[in-house]
């Protein structure tokens, strides 16, 4: 071991609150880059014994988003408790508890009896609906109520954060927190109902999603992926340089430097949490910078290039090209017209 790199014991100290701050400002940073909506889509009131089977994301953008390339499914607990099995893991959640499927896999909400599911379809009115669908079924045993919801993306350039994340997890808030979550539930229902309709959350969206990864993250239930490594004293502290200024002509050398770290060290927390190195890293965040730009913005080729660190247009179209498979001006136009 050379006098500058970082023992191993060391690299898995604890979270100091250093680290806390750059997990909380790279959600926040890595979300304002994405196009982000939601709604609540079905309150549930079943008593025991009750089961139903829900379907997986194909079927649900069907029927809720027809255009969405990725839901998020949540099940928030108003009363009694759930339990949900997807892929042959099962979660129990309680009151004021969130689940959180951010694969939108298929997957069977039940209450504490076992009893064999009912597809969910069949219990529903045909879509589109009226108003927001109340769901009454099961038999005469203890109540529990639950409000369904989606957070709705496009299919990530960068899909980092996703892309590790269990099919499942529970998010179990309390104090500021419960209460936020709580507030913003019941404001999506009053103004479904005010509006007559499926409720729309977008004002609220994102701001529930990052608290719900914000917890999960605090759970420290994820030893790889994106939100492990915003909370890794080392790889945190490259990755907000990265973010901070992402069109720096960065080198690991320097990288590694600024971190407090050796390269070796540093190329190996990247691998081990993120499967790739720090540059490969900045890459992909550079090339979801600009499609966020191409996207929301009217800016020049040349100032997009500028922006995300590339010494010309020519370069900048080749890079995108490379990583996305379309060149900028035609990749925008599919966009023409949402702005």
């Amino acid at each position: 071991m050379t006098m500058i790199e970082t023992p191993g014991d060391l690299i898995e100290t604890p979270l100091r609150r250093g680290v806390t701050d750059h997990r909380d400002a790279l959600l926040s940073d890595l979300l304002s880059h994405i196009r982000l909506s939601g709604a609540l889509f079905l309150r549930g009131d079943y008593s025991e014994p009750w089961a139903i089977d829900s379907p997986g994301n194909c079927d649900l953008a069907a029927i809720l988003s027809p255009d969405a390339e990725r839901l998020l499914v949540f099940h928030t607990v108003r009363r009694g408790t759930v339990r949900v099995t997807v892929k042959g893991r099962e979660v129990v959640a309680g009151p004021g508890e969130m689940v959180v499927l951010p694969h939108a896999d298929r997957h069977v909400l039940a209450g504490v009896e076992l009893v064999e599911p009912v597809p969910v379809q069949s219990l529903l009115p045909e879509p589109p609906w009226s108003d927001i669908p109340m769901l009454t079924f099961g038999a005469a045993g203890e109540r529990c109520e639950l409000v369904c919801g989606y957070f709705q993306c496009d299919e990530l350039l960068f899909n980092a954060v996703l892309r590790r994340l269990p099919p499942v997890f529970v998010i179990r808030p309390s104090g500021r927190a419960s209460a936020l979550l709580e507030a913003a539930v019941d404001y999506a229902l009053e103004d479904g109902s005010r509006s007559g309709g499926m409720t729309a959350m977008d004002h609220v969206t994102g701001l529930l999603l990052r608290e719900a990864l914000r917890m999960h993250a605090e759970d420290g239930t994820d030893h790889s992926g994106w939100l492990a490594a915003t909370s890794d004293p080392v790889v945190s502290r490259a990755l907000k340089l990265l973010h901070d200024d992402p069109a720096r002509d960065w080198n690991a050398e320097e990288l590694a430097r600024r971190a407090n770290t050796s390269r070796s060290v540093l190329g190996a927390r990247f691998k081990s949490l993120l499967g790739q190195s720090p540059i490969r890293y900045l890459v992909e965040w550079r090339m979801q910078i600009a499609a966020d730009l191409l996207r929301t913005t009217e800016l020049k080729l040349a100032a997009i290039a500028e922006q995300t660190g590339y010494g010309s247009e020519a370069a900048f179209s080749r890079a995108f090209h490379r990583h996305v498979g379309q060149w900028p001006a035609e990749w925008r136009e599919g966009f023409a017209g949402q702005r």
